[in-house]
């Protein structure tokens, strides 16, 4: 869910299937112990001081739950306020400053048959000129959540795998989606005392709402404290690039991941992979500054990862970004990310 709502599909199991026969997966399968563990306390900030809610080792499984982002799980009870509340954090074991932690998420599953948005686009994402006359930002009163008139429901329909709106009701066209089920928080306890909100996001991932950030992924993230301290939360059965209204389809997900470590990465901000694109975010807080700061944090990032990791010539790096180079607004106002197709990519 976006910072700015916060303050007040599967893959197919060929794709899975698939991802077994590549060295990258190969790499990321969990090879240590399994961990069902279900919270009853959520935080939401991303801070260093909060109890841990489980050691993990590398290598271990976690098999877990989240709330959406108005506090609710999988029942419809409300478990923490609303604010993206988050599921943590995990402490991994040899994990200290300067590494990489390395988060597969081998499954991102949705477990209840609701969800809600916004009732329209944020002004945000829309020209001051065409402000004026939009229609009101209020529907119904209570209707999700007491308080609030500017929520709206959504139906899921877990066998087809589907979303498809409630109300209100449109005559012109079918507002029913495949579902693509994601998680838009994601992130580690960042530098010394820094305790940002599970609103925004950072160079220590945070609310990114990147829709690539699904089962089969993976993410990585610069270590600042022993342990790594990870927490994820605020699940999307959809949500569009950008997030324009400020919201996915919100709802609570079952997650299964594992960790690794990779040490002495130095890495700068969060880096994604799925099973075809290595992916860099140029991840800021909305309105930190424009989008082509997040650009150029993108992009200077993966012209690193593509001259250190896989060896590529400067200038290589540079054409390769140039002409095959594929751009995606994570956060409207916020952060942005540079795909390079893996067919590109030398062995490494």
């Amino acid at each position: 869910m976006n910072a700015l709502n916060c303050r007040p599909w599967t893959f197919p199991l060929l794709v899975v299937f698939a991802l077994s026969t590549t060295a990258w997966a190969q790499e990321s399968r969990g090879r240590g112990e399994t961990h069902p563990v279900v919270a009853t306390t959520y935080y939401r900030t991303f801070a260093r001081f909060h109890p841990v809610l489980k050691r993990v080792k590398p290598g271990d499984i976690v098999i877990t739950k989240t709330l959406d982002a108005g506090g609710q799980d999988e029942k419809d009870v409300r478990r923490s306020e609303p604010g993206n509340p988050l599921t943590g954090p995990f402490y991994v074991e040899g994990a200290e400053p300067g590494d990489a932690l390395v988060i597969q998420f081998r499954k991102v599953r949705m477990n209840r048959n609701w969800g809600w948005t916004a009732y329209r686009l944020g002004l945000f994402s829309l020209t001051p000129e065409s402000i004026e006359g939009l229609y009101p930002n209020r529907y119904k009163d209570d209707l999700i959540r007491p308080g609030r008139s500017n929520l709206i429901p959504w139906d899921i329909d877990l066998q087809r795998q589907t979303v498809r709106l409630r109300e209100p009701a449109t005559a012109t066209i079918k507002l029913e989606f495949p579902a693509k089920p994601m998680l838009g928080c994601v992130g580690v306890a960042p530098a010394g005392d820094f305790a940002p909100t599970s609103g925004p996001s950072g160079s220590y991932g945070g609310n990114l709402d990147y829709n690539e950030i699904g089962e089969g992924s993976m993410v990585m993230l610069p270590v600042y404290h022993p342990g790594a301290l990870l927490f994820i939360g605020d699940g999307h059965a959809l949500q569009a690039d950008g997030e324009p209204t400020g919201t996915g389809v919100e709802t609570s997900m079952d997650v299964e991941f594992h960790v690794e470590i990779r040490k002495k990465a130095g890495l700068t901000g969060p880096r994604v992979e799925t099973r075809d694109h290595i992916i860099s975010i140029g991840s800021q807080p909305e309105f930190a500054s424009s989008l082509d700061r997040a650009l150029q944090m993108a992009t200077s990032d993966m012209v690193n990862w593509l001259t250190t990791e896989y060896k590529v010539e400067p200038f290589a790096a540079h054409l390769l970004i140039g002409y095959q180079g594929e751009y995606d607004v994570v956060t409207v106002a916020g952060s942005m990310a540079l795909k390079i197709a893996k067919r590109h990519l030398p062995s490494r």
